[in-house]
């Protein structure tokens, strides 16, 4: 909304999971053009969902039947060249929500993506947990001396599994990584529409993932076993069909452990490996090129760096909250090396998991329900995998970053049965 405000064409095209009521749409959160499918995922080719009924998709504004049986990531991507196009004349800026339902479940690519990466993963997750550590310390992401977490106790190992178990594994990741490869090109694609047209050299292109790797199986009853029985009545597994269309396959914890290497867990986790996803900064006015950058920043720095950056205006007249994060603008112009103070603090409460992090300095519970004597102490700059707690070595610590829980969460509204 604000960024219309400021004279901007906003569009959006994706997932929205913020509702489907007439209220909750994107034009009413501002955007002037969209395509959306409202609920949290749904099969890339069509309406089939994994709760009764369809999905729904809702276009400008009014609900709609989906538009073909295109792959998700081409309706999309499509989608918003089209919106772009459009208004390409008209003189004004805009800003492009490319919310992509891909990679997330299920694990569906087009025929010719099938066999991609065949064999790819024969070695197992054990394995590429361990290959993805070591690729991250090369590439400087982590230190040298950092150490993978336990492995998690759901996780049957790998060297486990009989032979037709382990093919099956191995074909879920094969999948994964096959969508990852559409959603480059589609990707891809769409940069060059923008280089066609020269709007790509005045563009800020941000790309980022939702959260760490995603552990729900939705047809094998894995953390959400409610949706099972209706996913199974719709979707087939058999090893020849995964991958396509008629079937709902997902990469299990599993996976999602090695996906999430070095971290600890997974999505829902308030450990590293539920929270640290990736993200490309690059276009206008970023100075930096070609350069992995391990300065903090949170997702609520987006909203603030793009309301600076479109000269756009935030209400200061507490009719809303007050934004949390801040401008990135003079970090990605090297005017500046930080983008927070080593007091800036992080709070989030999530299914009775809980962290606060100052600095390099994090506290966190590690299961629900919540209860402030299970909060763990992590210096995560040093050991990311989030593996030696240190509450009992570093008491100061400790007790600062509880005293400042027990005063911030007030703040941003965290209410714990003892406050009723």
């Amino acid at each position: 909304r604000l960024l219309q405000d400021a004279g901007y064409d906003t569009y959006i095209a994706g997932k929205w999971h913020l509702g489907s009521d007439e209220g909750h749409r994107p034009r009413q959160a501002g955007f002037s053009r969209s395509l959306v499918m409202a609920q949290g995922g749904g099969s890339h080719f069509d309406s089939r969902s994994y709760s009764p009924g369809e999905a729904t998709y809702i276009a400008d504004g009014e609900i709609t039947a989906r538009p073909n049986n295109e792959f998700s990531t081409k309706l999309f991507t499509d989608t918003l060249i089209e919106f772009i196009e459009k208004d390409r004349q008209n003189g004004k800026p805009f800003f492009a929500y490319a919310a992509y339902t891909a990679p997330h479940w299920p694990l569906q690519v087009p025929d010719d993506y099938l066999d991609l990466y065949k064999g790819a993963y024969n070695q197992g997750y054990d394995i590429l947990r361990e290959q993805r550590m070591d690729s991250l310390k090369e590439a400087g992401i982590v230190p040298l001396d950092s150490k993978l977490p336990p492995r998690n106790e759901e996780v049957k190992p790998w060297t486990d599994l009989n032979i037709e178990q382990k093919k099956r594994e191995s074909r879920k990741m094969e999948l994964y990584a096959a969508m990852i490869d559409n959603l480059d090109d589609h990707i891809g694609r769409l940069f060059t529409y923008l280089k066609d047209k020269q709007l790509y050299e005045n563009t800020l292109i941000v790309f980022m993932s939702d959260n760490g790797a995603a552990g729900e199986d939705f047809y094998n009853g894995i953390l959400y076993d409610r949706f099972m029985e209706h996913t199974r009545a719709t979707f087939d597994n058999a090893y020849h069909k995964m991958g396509t269309a008629d079937s709902f396959v997902s990469y299990g914890p599993q996976w999602a452990e090695a996906g999430s290497a070095p971290f600890k867990k997974y999505k829902s986790y308030t450990h590293q490996g539920g929270m640290v996803a990736p993200m490309i900064i690059a276009g206008h006015n970023v100075a930096p090129r070609n350069v992995i950058d391990a300065t903090y920043t949170t997702v609520m720095d987006l909203a603030p760096t793009f309301v600076e950056i479109a000269n756009a205006t935030y209400p200061d007249d507490n009719s809303v909250m007050p934004m949390l994060g801040e401008s990135m603008s003079k970090f990605l112009s090297g005017e500046s090396e930080l983008v927070h103070d080593d007091q800036y603090v992080t709070i989030l409460s999530h299914r009775g998991r809980a962290f606060l992090r100052k600095d390099k300095w994090k506290i966190v519970t590690p299961f629900g329900p919540f209860d402030e004597e299970n909060f763990e102490l992590y210096d995560v700059v040093s050991d990311p995998g989030e593996t030696a707690n240190l509450a009992a070595a570093e008491p100061e610590i400790y007790a600062e970053l509880i005293g400042i829980w027990r005063k911030k969460r007030r703040e941003v509204g965290i209410i714990l049965p003892s406050d009723l």
